[in-house]
Parts: C-alpha cells; structure tokens; sequence
C-alpha cells in the first residue's frame, strides 16, 4: 500500500501521562512552538530523522476524552477530525492504567492506525502492578509498548512499531459493548443519510451522536438534520428508560467497564494495598498546615540559593566589562564612538553579568522542582489563593518564573488552558519583582534603610498582586474553568531533564530579550551622548519633582527603567552625580523609598511590553501598560504621604 512522504504522528493522552517527555525523548531539542489555526491554542511540532525515515511528530494538549468541554480539547478533536494525521500514538499512565484506557478505547472506536505507549512503568512497578503487554496488545487489537520516556527505555520498539503500522497499515478493533447499546448504535449507523458528515467511521460517528446530546463534541460532528436528530433523541431516550440514567453516562460507564476489564485481564497485582514512601511523603507536603511551612521554606531556600549563587557571580562577570569600558574610555574618549561601544558593551553585560548570574539558577532550581513534582504540589496549596484572585492554580508557576524575569513568565502562561486565566496571569506577571527590580530592591532599600525594609516591600508586592488580580477579574465576563489540578508522582529529579528545560528558557531570552537589550543601550548611550536626557527631565519635573517629591535629575531615568529596569540603579547615580556610597549625602531615606516604589512598578520593561503584545494582544499589553502606571502612582503617593 502507498505511504505518506511524511508521515504526522500525533501523540495524544491524558494530562500527566509522559506525553511531552516522550516527544521530547523522541525529537530532541529542536522542537518548535506554534500556534493551532485560528486559535491562542500552542501545541509543540518536530520533524524528525528516524534511521533515514523522516515523521512529523505533533505533541498535542492533553485530554481526558474525545467529547471534551474545555476549549485546549476541544482544539485536539479540531486537529484529529480535520487534519487526519496518519497514526495516532496514545501515551497512557502504566501506573493510573484502567483510567486511560478509556480514552484509549475511543481512540480505537475512531478507527485511526494507533499504536499504545504504556508509559511510567516503573511508577506502575512500584505499585506493585506487574504488565503484560502482550496480552493488552491481544485485548486491544492495537500495538502496546511499555515505555519509561524519561529513561528513554522502550522508545526505540515504540519508533519500530509505529512504522510497522504506518508500512502494513492497520485496521483497530472496537470494543464491543452490551447488547442493548451495541443495537442503538447500529440504528443510529443504520439511520444517516449518505452524505452526512462522517468522522472516520458510521459506529463512531454514531456513537458521538448518542453521548453528545447538545455537547460541543457534537457541534464538531456538524449540524444533524431535524430528521436524525429525531431519530436520535428517540434511541436517547429508549437508553435513558431501560437504564435510569442519561444515554452519555451509560456509554461512559460501558467504556468504564471495558477499561477495568482490559486492565484486569493485562496486570496483575503483586502485593496488597499499602502506602508507599511517595504518598508518606505527600500526607506532609500537602498537609493543611505542615504543607504551608514547608512550601514557605521551600520558597525561602529557594531564593536564598538564587542570590547566594548570583551575587558572587555578578561581582566576577561585572568585573572584566567595568575594565573594558575603562579602557575603551581612555583610548576612545568622550566621542560618538566610545558612545556607541559603551551602549553595546552595556547590553552585552548587562545579559551576562546582571540577569544571568540570578536568572540561571533560578530557571534551575525551578525546573529541579517541576522534575521531582513539588511545584504542581505549590500550586495545589495556593489553589485556593488564586481563586480568590479569579486565578487557578496553575497560574503559580509563571508568578514563581517572574521572580527571575518576566519575560520567560509571560511565555510559559501557553501552559494554561484558559484564555481568561491566560491574559489575567499575564497583565499580572509585571507586577512581580523580577530579578532586575529585586537587584534595585537589595542594593537601595535593604542596603540603606535594612533587610525588614525589604521583606516589607515584598509584602506589599504580593497583596498588590492580590487586589489588581482581583479587581481586573471582576471585568473579565469569561470565568476561570473549574479544572482538575492534576498532582504527578514524586519522581527522583534528573539533571538531563532539568538541563534541557533551563537550556529552553535561556534559549527563549537569548532570542527574544537581549536583542531588545543591547539595542536599548544602544539607545540610551546615544541619548546621553547628544544631551537629549536634559530635555527628558524638564519634561518629566511636573511627575518627578511635584508629584513624586524626586530630585529633578532622576526623570531620564524613568525612560531607562522602561528599557532595562536594572539600569534605573546605574543612572540614579549618574544622573545626582554621586558614587554608591556617598548616595545618601544628595537624597533622603523617603526619597529612596518612593524611587523603588515607582520604579518597580512603573510600566513594566520593554522587552516584556513586546512579548505581553505578542502573547495576549494589543489591547490587554495597553491595559497592562496603564495598570502598572495607574499603581506605581497611586502606591508612590501613597509612601511619600506615609513617610
């Protein structure tokens, strides 16, 4: 039979499962984020040379079912029923088995070439569950391979079997339900008319029909005349009458029962029940109380960490840029050039030497704890935080990112599945103190007025987050979904992991923030240069001295905190003319207050002003943009009348 040039290959299963480790196991780094058609929806896409065989392979968002309610599922029956790709690998949770298989026996319903990857078989292992995926595969009618993805084991038998498949094709066979189910779907089959639209299959398509009673699964299928819909009401509620509950349920409960048959018939339990060290361990984590302490000095070492790694490393990195400028100062002079070089020597280091020595290790240690599984176990203790804020949990991990830099935090907001938690978590990342704006926070308040000057700030950052939050999600008509937080197995971290997901976010900063950042430099040196900074402040004294009570000098570098926030400390100190330590001889403690104030929430920088408009739009970087001015006014008037 004739192949496709370029086979796709989706790999679909439900949250959790391993799916995207796999993908990662089998397309490597090289993998690229996109868009679906049409929708805010991303989904991760490699074309891969297997042993001289090319395949597109397509990670797409997990599902828990083919008849999904959420909008990122409904996006995956689009991608199946339209784009049609030519074989399907679903990725199932070995040790959660009899719950996947559900969808696995809807996949198989579908008809589509499938090959199975029982995932996590050493979680299931565990257990004490002991597979057999030769008798699944007998079960199923499909090819099973057991596979640990993050190991890497099993991979290479999963490749073999799906061009196996893709070389001799395949032909799935459905499970087979109670008679009385099995006759109303063959009516339904039996009564539609030749040209409507079938999805694959007639006992699919009519399978749908009957479980999908104004279900947006069925808007998929497409409109059903007044004449089968009649038909299908009718069987509907010929199912409801024989079995006392509504005709979704009782497919649902027949596919249930299949699922646990299959997975009874396939493993075997090799020890009782008992609780295993993963779940001692979690009855402390997710404690109601313990659970809170924990997470709090988790969040304590975790920064401790961060800046005991980045200090000394910004110290070493700044060195050999300060005797660089030195140099290039005495052999260029005052001119145009050392201008222009000193703008790019900024951006250079300012990369290297200011963001990467927190940024780092920061991406490092979080994703140390996205391996072991502790951040979903934050986000679940936070839960209810976040509700309150019109937020789901999830939405922690891209605040926990923005410690480090808020651009890579407004990137990973794809992971969340709704639009409105989207845009909200985005508009809100801003306002959580980068590591640019903690610099300025250490070196001026803790520095000057004391290290509870400090923790201060940060409270009030949070509760700043926690009132905007909650007053932009009053205007916000969409509701936040009710979502099933999903908590994976504590697992043993693993560096190669842990490398590849730090090596992908500074990857993401290199491309998209230091170009904006060495070109700002760029800018500002030559701003500098041709004295236009005189004409910043005069325009900008109404604000700075009237309203903010600042020295007239310090409004040009409102326009610096635009571009990079951490060069709002550098040009303070040129702009008054004075060296770090002799600050407090042209400025007072109030006044050091209020300048942190507003530049730490003043608009946020331009790097993240790009990326906010290109994830969620024009319009909501604007009101992201108004919001932090709104606040840093409000909050810096607020100080200056406090003080």
């Amino acid at each position: 039979m004739s192949r496709p040039e370029v086979p796709t290959v989706v790999l679909i299963g439900q949250p959790n499962g391993g799916k995207s480790t796999l993908f990662n196991s089998i397309a490597g780094p090289k993998a690229e984020t996109s868009n679906f058609p049409g929708t805010s929806v991303k989904h991760t896409h490699s074309r891969v040379n297997i042993e001289g065989r090319l395949l597109d392979v397509v990670d797409l968002p997990g599902t828990y079912s083919l008849c999904p309610d959420d909008p990122t599922e409904q996006v995956v029956l689009t991608h199946l029923f339209a784009e049609k790709p030519d074989l399907v690998v679903n990725v199932v949770d070995s040790s959660t088995m009899s719950r996947g298989l559900e969808l696995t026996l809807e996949l198989v319903e579908l008809g589509y070439p499938t090959v199975v990857a029982l995932n996590m078989v050493d979680l299931a292992e565990r257990k004490g569950i002991e597979l057999d995926a030769v008798k699944a595969e007998r079960l199923l009618g499909v090819p099973v391979v057991l596979t640990i993805a993050a190991h890497g084991r099993g991979v290479r038998e999963l490749l073999d079997r799906v061009f196996e498949v893709i070389d001799k094709g395949q032909q799935p066979r459905p499970p087979s339900y109670s008679d009385d189910v099995e006759d109303m779907i063959a009516e339904v089959a039996r009564l539609m008319p030749p040209e409507f639209p079938v999805v694959s299959n007639t006992r699919f398509t009519a399978i749908k029909l009957i479980e999908t009673a104004g279900h947006a699964c069925g808007r998929i299928l497409g409109q059903v005349e007044p004449g089968l819909k009649e038909a299908v009401d009718r069987v509907r509620r010929t199912i409801e009458g024989r079995r006392g509950v509504p005709a979704y349920e009782v497919i649902s409960a027949e596919r249930h029962h299949q699922a646990m048959k299959l997975f009874e018939e396939s493993s075997r339990i090799l020890h009782g029940r008992r609780l295993t060290w993963d779940k001692k361990v979690d009855a402390v984590l997710m404690h109601s109380f313990f659970g809170y302490v924990i997470l709090a000095a988790v969040l304590l070492a975790f920064f401790f960490i961060i800046f005991m790694v980045g200090s000394p490393l910004e110290t070493l990195l700044l060195s050999p840029f300060i005797k660089l400028r030195a140099v290039l100062a005495a052999s260029l002079g005052d001119g145009l050039l050392y201008h222009l070089a000193e703008g790019l020597i900024q951006g250079i280091g300012g990369g290297i030497a200011i963001v990467l020595p927190y940024f780092l290790p920061l991406l490092f240690l979080m994703s140390a704890l996205e391996d072991v599984g502790y951040l979903a176990r934050a986000g679940f203790l936070l839960d209810a935080f976040m509700h309150r804020i019109g937020l789901h949990g999830k939405s922690v991990s891209p605040f926990i990112l923005g410690f480090g830099c808020n651009v890579p935090a407004v990137v990973s907001t794809r992971m969340l599945e709704s639009h409105h938690d989207r845009v909200l978590t985005s508009i809100l990342i801003p306002f959580i103190p980068c590591s640019a704006r903690t610099t300025i926070v250490l070196a001026l308040v803790a520095f000057y007025l004391g290290p509870l000057w400090a923790m201060g700030f940060y409270a009030v950052n949070i509760a700043v987050v926690a009132l905007v939050g909650w007053a932009v999600s009053r205007f916000m008509k969409e509701p936040s979904p009710g979502l099933i937080l999903e908590i994976p197995s504590l697992k043993a971290p693993r560096l190669n992991s842990i490398a590849r997901k730090t090596w992908l976010q500074i990857h993401s900063f290199i491309k998209l923030a230091w170009p904006i950042l060495i070109g700002g430099s760029i800018m500002l040196s030559l701003l500098t240069f041709f004295k236009a900074d005189r004409i910043v402040n005069d325009i900008l004294a109404p604000l700075v001295v009237q309203g903010l009570g600042l020295p007239h000098d310090l409004g040009v570098t409102l326009v610096f905190g635009f571009l990079r926030k951490e060069l709002s400390l550098i040009m303070m100190l040129q702009a008054l003319g004075v060296d770090y330590q002799n600050l407090m001889t042209v400025i007072t403690r109030e006044q050091i207050v209020v300048f942190t104030v507003f530049i730490s929430f003043f608009i946020p920088c331009l790097s993240t002003f790009v990326i906010l408009w290109k994830e969620i739009g024009r319009k909501w970087a604007l009101v992201s943009t108004g919001l932090s001015i709104g606040v840093a006014l409000v909050l810096s008037w607020a100080v200056r009348l406090v003080l």
